[in-house]
């Protein structure tokens, strides 16, 4: 697994992998623009190639842009979905320019609507934005979900159905949130539990449609359906959950993103949960103690939720 972290742009785009590299990331995600807002300024190519130089420089082995937090792409509100849609578009070529890897996206909510209503409007969305862009490189994730209200995405076969309804071969795939599978129910802290969820994953998601995982341990118990991130350890995921996921020769060149806490100012915590992922790699040295200075970190620009 390509160990890395969700890394701030406020410095500029071509800054973040240059943080990303000095505190231990071999991938790295970003936000493209404020995840809180619908519009943005423009990417200019100019610094997209800026960002694309110092990704090759550093030698960073995955990079993904995560979609801002707004768009709806399952909504039943006609003026919300089409709002959503033109934010999808645009973050989607934003991707492209940069050159990324992947487009990770939270699929939505139904609203009420009904799963299979919401499910319905997803994949409307999705087929005709990528039929828009056929040639287009960057692969779009659905993300799992908690849980938590009308949320699409927490159950595997929800995700599935999305991907084969849009049938669009290359274009889709998925990023597992361990935070979020843990709060949807899914024990993977034992060896039989992990067993298990890498038996759903294979007949369920295919193992090949894993492009990603976020490596969040969880502040809220097994089953809550709260997105509570927390450093990995100190949840209740705990240590030897990760340690299945991180030797697990599946996800071998898989990228793996931080979005553990931060302190305000630092990436320091971020550095020490690679140390300890590392360490959790059979055959790996003791990690060191870190003894440079953390790199600064821009919290409202390399939060995620």
């Amino acid at each position: 697994m390509y160990l890395g972290a969700h890394v701030g742009i406020a410095d500029g785009l071509a800054e973040a992998p240059v943080t990303g590299k000095r505190i231990g990331c071999e991938s790295i995600q970003i936000f493209s623009k404020s995840p809180q807002m619908w519009n943005g300024p423009p990417t200019s190519p100019e610094a997209a190639v800026a960002f694309r130089d110092a990704v090759r420089r550093e030698g960073i082995r995955a990079t993904a842009v995560h979609h801002g937090y707004l768009a709806n792409l399952a909504s039943p509100k006609a003026e919300m979905l089409e709002r959503s849609r033109r934010a999808f578009r645009d973050e989607l070529a934003r991707a492209e320019l940069l050159g990324v890897d992947a487009l990770i996206f939270h699929p939505g909510a139904h609203l009420s609507s009904g799963v299979e209503a919401g499910v319905r409007t997803l994949v409307e969305s999705l087929t005709a934005i990528i039929d828009e862009h056929p040639d287009g490189k960057v692969r779009i994730l659905l993300e799992n979900a908690a849980g938590q209200g009308t949320t699409l995405g927490s159950r595997f076969e929800e995700l599935a159905e999305v991907l084969h309804r849009v049938d669009r071969p290359g274009r889709l795939g998925f990023t597992l949130d361990t935070c979020h599978l843990f709060a949807s129910g899914v024990d993977f802290r034992t060896d039989e539990g992990y067993g298990e969820l890498g038996d759903r994953i294979d007949a369920v998601l295919g193992r090949d449609n894993v492009r990603a995982f976020h490596l969040n341990d969880a502040k809220a118990e097994l089953g809550s359906h709260l997105d509570r991130h927390e450093n990995i350890g100190r949840g209740e995921i705990g240590i030897e959950g990760f340690r299945r996921v991180v030797n697990d020769r599946r996800w071998s060149g898989v990228p793996g993103y931080l979005e553990t806490p931060l302190d305000e100012g630092s990436y320091g915590r971020y550095e020490t949960d690679l140390a300890t992922l590392r360490g959790l790699v059979a055959g790996a040295p003791e990690p060191a103690a870190v003894a440079r200075k953390p790199a600064r970190a821009r919290r409202a620009s390399s939060t995620v939720k």
